[in-house]
């Protein structure tokens, strides 16, 4: 069984591929070109550059994968809302130089900068006074057009503050579902996200069933939006959590995906795991390009 492969695999030191990571393009600490090689390093066979409604990583990670031969997989994570929670849905193998899907993620991204401006107006509230131009400054780079500022910088800079004592702490406190300053714009469903993906030629996946902490709804998404696949292993995940997620990819007909999140270090904490310690089989990636070929040619 597919499932028994993934079990085998995810708890292996080499080979594989990490099918989740992020970079400085949206909320991860490091460039594209550093999450190829460090993925190399890991003796990873491929690596996904996933970043938040943006693929403005992937092609440096592309020239980078060359450089390392490793497989770079271009993706990416749409921010959507179904059950009164924020849902990611990964796409994969999109077509990155696609103007409407560009133009659709660049409207996933002026909802994203809103959010960020109401979570500030609620810290502001709270007597925390940080501001967006604040954060920027902080990153100690610009921002280019197609990056945005993510909740991960905003916790940065409220630990910077003494606000809070480390990320986990600012998350709770002020950034994580039903905290203090939590904000939830409108957002696309996620059966528009994974449209969005099939029509840019990739194939949609639910990112981390687990951290909604409701199957039902997670059902009800796979039945309304009919992903391509479900990202069962993930670093929030127990081996419970992977197993079961495991199961409902076989009962559903969907891929069976997964990878880190990576996000690179702050505080001097990996978040969410490091690159490599959740990877899937070579052949997860060839089922990927099958489906997504199958996309291009409908």
């Amino acid at each position: 069984m597919q499932q028994d492969k993934l079990d085998k695999t995810a708890a292996a030191q080499s080979g594989g591929c990490d099918l989740h990571t992020h970079t400085v393009a949206s909320d991860g600490k490091q460039p594209p070109a550093e999450n190829v090689r460090l993925a190399h390093e890991k003796g990873l066979d491929a690596v996904a550059i996933t970043d938040h409604d943006t693929v403005s990583g992937v092609a440096e990670a592309v020239a980078a994968g060359r450089q390392y031969g490793i497989a770079v997989v271009p993706g990416v994570e749409i921010s959507t809302r179904s059950g009164g929670k924020e849902i990611h849905v990964l796409g994969y193998y999109i077509d990155t130089e696609q103007e409407l899907f560009l133009s659709r993620l660049a409207a996933q991204r002026d909802t994203r900068t809103q959010r960020n401006e109401a979570i500030l107006t609620k810290l502001r509230e709270l007597g925390i006074g940080i501001t967006l131009e604040q954060i920027v400054a902080n990153l100690g780079r610009e921002l280019k057009p197609d990056e945005s500022v993510g909740r991960p910088h905003i916790a940065d800079e409220l630990v910077r503050l003494g606000a809070a004592d480390n990320m986990r702490d600012a998350f709770d406190k002020y950034l994580a579902e039903g905290a203090a300053a939590y904000v939830s714009p409108p957002r696309i469903a996620p059966e528009t996200a994974c449209e969005w993906i099939r029509e840019a030629g990739g194939v949609p996946v639910l990112a981390h069933p687990g951290i909604y902490g409701d199957d039902e709804l997670v059902r009800s998404i796979i039945a309304a939006a009919q992903p391509g696949g479900i990202e069962a292993y993930h670093s929030d995940h127990s081996p419970e959590d992977a197993a079961r997620y495991a199961a409902m990819a076989e009962e559903f007909g969907l891929l069976i995906t997964g990878g880190s999140d990576y996000h690179g270090v702050r505080q001097g904490v990996v978040f969410h795991g490091d690159i490599g310690s959740v990877r899937v089989p070579a052949d997860v990636l060839r089922q990927l390009r099958e489906a997504a070929g199958g996309q291009r040619e409908k």
